[in-house]
């Protein structure tokens, strides 16, 4: 069916472009490969943290999507009537209607955003969520989310703040300078922007746009531009007689001096930093909220160190209403959700910057020099002993493929060279690919007997066939050891 339909355009004088839709990506490769790297990475944190994995349909029923997300319920993917039921695309990985579970779960999640590639900004892409829903005491399971969170970049190796905020706290805030509560989630998204725009253009907006009195904006801003440390900002408040006679913000205070304690017990209380502003426009929100904001630098083409700007690369917080909104009971819930592409921008950078096992796709790559046949089955039986050891291996899949070839296509670190002679005597050649700025090796086809020879200073180690396995992995190790 596609070449006829290919055949059609190209009558009818049509030109056919095959591209990915916009906001979207394809993977392959190196990519891949890294991408799978911290899908693996962060899955071990979460099953030493205790969690189960849980996958749900990429498509749910509209009305429950509707009401969720308040402003950006207009980034929703609908689809058409299908089978009697209205549908939309999953806006983000939703916690199954059950009293009590600890669940991960890596999925693709849909938004129609202006995309920004090179920002990790996508309308198709992937999250990872971490949920603990059930009935606990304060602020136990919302440090175990904190804790996860450091583990998981940790792991990743990379240094990140995470920007907290308390929802009661903030809407507190809003009460006290005198908004109404029909208006304090339209500030709470206007105050979202503080970490894009500055204080002046927030501040317009909620005067022009929401109708907020540019007295009562002005009180929000003494608030809101208040972070640094967890314990120096608590004082700050707790010092403002006025704004504690709030029930809300006293509510919110305490929950968080019971948190610094536990944050002290998971030795992470430096890695927070209490701000203001952060607000988390969706509606569902109801208690402590957090962003993880990257501190990885990266050079730029002058070796200088800059900033990579992608936003934050995960957040979360405590949502008391949303599992079993539909039920008789709410259930209360801590999330957290990662930016996986976001993260993968970041640590793709650092890849280009210091080349790890990332960057190639295999380990080694067998080699043949001479032989009548091309030493093909030996290539294969080599190549078999590798597989079955664990090791990334790859040849070239011609029967008498030429040797320049084969160095032009060999990338990995480790190349194993096959020679009639040196097979007879039950051995290969072994060698550590050259180093970028070292001359490639060389072909020369004109030798006595009219064979290819590889003309280089190093031609590698003779290794016995037996022993290949453990010096393979024994060269591996100490190139890793290198990079590090």
């Amino acid at each position: 069916m596609a070449g006829d339909n290919d055949t059609a355009l190209a009558q009818q004088g049509q030109a056919f472009q095959l591209k990915t839709p916009k906001g979207t990506r394809d993977w392959a490769g190196r990519d891949l490969l890294l991408r799978d790297h911290i899908f693996q990475t962060i899955s071990a944190v979460f099953q030493r943290n205790g969690e189960i994995p849980l996958d749900t349909p990429v498509f749910e029923l509209r009305d429950v999507l509707a009401g969720k997300y308040g402003e950006d319920s207009r980034l929703i993917y609908d689809l058409d009537d299908q089978g009697g039921e209205r549908c939309s695309l999953r806006y983000d990985l939703t916690v199954p209607n059950v009293k009590h579970i600890k669940r991960y779960q890596i999925a693709k999640v849909y938004r129609r955003d202006q995309p920004a590639i090179s920002r990790g900004r996508l309308r198709e892409f992937y999250q990872c969520d971490f949920d603990i829903a059930g009935v606990y005491d304060p602020m136990v399971p919302d440090v175990e989310a904190l804790r996860v969170i450091v583990e998981v970049f940790r792991a990743l190796g990379m240094e990140i703040t995470i920007k907290l905020n308390h929802r009661k706290i903030l809407d507190g805030v809003f009460e006290a300078a005198g908004v109404p509560e029909d208006k304090i989630r339209l500030v709470s998204s206007a105050v979202d922007k503080l970490d894009k725009i500055a204080w002046a253009d927030v501040k317009k907006e909620m005067v022009d746009e929401k109708g907020i009195a540019g007295e009562v904006a002005d009180r929000i801003g003494e608030y809101v531009r208040l972070s640094g440390g967890i314990r120096d900002t608590i004082k700050v408040l707790r010092s403002d007689l006025g704004l504690c006679a709030n029930a809300k913000v006293k509510a919110g205070l305490d929950d968080m001096d019971l948190l610094v304690s536990y944050l002290d017990a998971m030795d992470i209380v430096d890695t927070v930093s209490f701000d203001l502003s952060l607000a988390r426009g969706l509606d569902y929100y109801s208690g402590l909220i957090y962003e993880m904001i990257p501190t990885t630098t990266s050079a730029n083409q002058r070796g200088k160190s800059s900033q990579i700007q992608v936003g934050s690369i995960a957040a979360g917080g405590r949502y008391g209403g949303l599992v079993g909104m539909y039920g008789k009971h709410p259930i209360p819930c801590v999330g957290i959700s990662f930016g996986v592409d976001r993260i993968f921008t970041l640590l793709d950078a650092r890849r280009n910057k210091s080349p790890s096992e990332l960057t190639h796709e295999v380990h080694v790559y067998i080699m043949s020099a001479g032989g009548k046949d091309g030493l093909l089955l030996e290539r294969m039986a080599v190549a078999r002993q590798l597989w079955d050891a664990g090791i990334r291996a790859e040849y070239t899949a011609k029967v008498k493929p030429k040797l320049q070839q084969q160095f032009n296509a060999f990338t990995g670190p480790l190349s194993i060279i096959l020679g009639p002679d040196e097979l007879a005597a039950g051995q290969v050649r072994l060698k550590v690919r050259a180093g970028d700025k070292e001359p490639r090796a060389q072909v020369q086809s004109k030798n006595s007997g009219g064979k290819e020879e590889v003309v280089e200073k190093d031609r590698g180690q003779l290794v016995s066939r037996d022993d290949l396995v453990e010096e393979v992995k024994r060269q591996l190790a100490a190139l890793t050891l290198e990079q590090d």
